[in-house]
């Protein structure tokens, strides 16, 4: 059964298409790389997938035991965010605030679920600095673990790597490969091709041609293309 699947998808805002018939289907486990154009839909995609905004047409559906609130998010980071004074423990702690309801603390589960999160990303020694004083893969680390804390099962990313040098590139698509070792689905947007054909699954390629198929057989397509 699939844990996400869209049938039919038309994407844009009001009228304005943006792209269309668009069709595929993930398991549990599956490494989704999303790649193509700027401007071809790719963002817009996820904000359907999480309900920010509705499809012109066409449906999302989820199976497989995945509610709507068990899929996290990891957006781009603003030059604001970059600068939120807060400590690594609180910024990772905020990911369970949506179990919190209107309860005004977190329980010793979530503090744990906190804990867990940290250690999985090896950013433990760093739960006491300020976020604003940490470098550019530290910073994508903490939001990472954050978003494990908002939900486990599936994680929604954004060019993730976005403003990382090469080393801290590379930290960030093994930290993410790892976490998808452990059962989470993955859906990623990548500008990186070659990043894509390394450590996904499945590619979705979203352009004049749709192109969705695991990497080999986007490998050849991207052979016969040219």
């Amino acid at each position: 059964m699939a844990q996400l699947e869209c049938k039919n998808l038309c994407l844009g805002y009001n009228s304005n298409i943006i792209v269309k018939d668009l069709n595929f289907s993930i398991s549990k486990g599956d490494y989704l790389c999303i790649v193509g154009d700027n401007g071809s839909g790719k963002t817009t995609l996820i904000k359907t997938i999480l309900h920010l905004i509705k499809p012109i047409s066409g449906t999302i559906t989820t199976g497989d035991g995945l509610l709507p609130d068990e899929i996290s998010y990891l957006p781009q980071q603003t030059d604001v965010q970059r600068d939120f004074p807060a400590s690594v423990r609180e910024i990772v702690l905020s990911g369970c605030q949506s179990r919190c309801g209107k309860r005004p603390f977190y329980t010793r589960e979530e503090k744990q679920l906190a804990v867990t999160a940290m250690e999985k990303l090896g950013i433990t020694y760093l739960e006491k600095r300020c976020y604003r004083e940490l470098s550019g893969g530290q910073q994508q680390r903490t939001l990472l673990a954050r978003a494990l804390c908002a939900a486990q099962k599936m994680l929604l990313l954004d060019e993730p790597v976005t403003g990382l040098d090469p080393a801290a590139t590379e930290e960030m698509y093994d930290l993410i490969e790892q976490l998808n070792k452990t059962g989470i689905t993955i859906i990623m947007i990548s500008h990186d091709i070659e990043a894509a054909l390394k450590h996904a699954t499945h590619v979705l390629h979203i352009g004049n041609k749709i192109f969705f198929g695991d990497v080999k057989d986007y490998d050849r397509h991207i052979n016969s293309v040219l």
